[in-house]
């Protein structure tokens, strides 16, 4: 039997496996990635860097309709590396990123305020994105 159908699923949102291409900003760098999946809590990417663990970063990214239900909206996320895998020289290197806050961006707008994401806020309320 295999210990795989006995794992229970521990994530508290729902993932969605999609490749989207993103960038990825950390210590005055930015460099190019790609997502293998993303949830409200955290997003899973590729891209040829070293992260350490515990290393802050700023992914951006467009947000396709499939997940908004509206229209692809651009988006900027805060969080921490949680996991990293490295691979051989030369290639990708995977990340799970916990997401701390994002931003929905818009080229008709200014930069709006990062939402929490956490539900450790420190005023122990859960905040949600406000609607557009």
């Amino acid at each position: 039997m295999s210990t795989d159908l006995n794992r229970l699923e521990r994530r508290g949102a729902q993932r969605f496996e999609v490749q989207l291409p993103l960038s990825v900003h950390f210590d005055g760098r930015t460099v190019p990635g790609f997502t293998q999946d993303l949830s409200g809590r955290g997003v899973f990417f590729y891209a040829e860097t070293a992260l350490p663990l515990g290393a802050a970063v700023e992914l951006t990214f467009t947000m396709p309709s499939e997940i908004t239900l509206t229209e692809n909206m651009p988006v900027r996320c805060r969080g921490r590396v949680l996991r990293a895998s490295a691979s051989p020289a030369g290639q990708r290197n995977g990340f799970a990123v916990q997401l701390d806050s994002y931003e929905y961006l818009a080229s008709d707008e200014p930069i709006g305020q990062f939402v929490r994401v956490s539900s450790a806020s420190a005023d122990g309320a859960t905040s949600r994105p406000a609607p557009r």
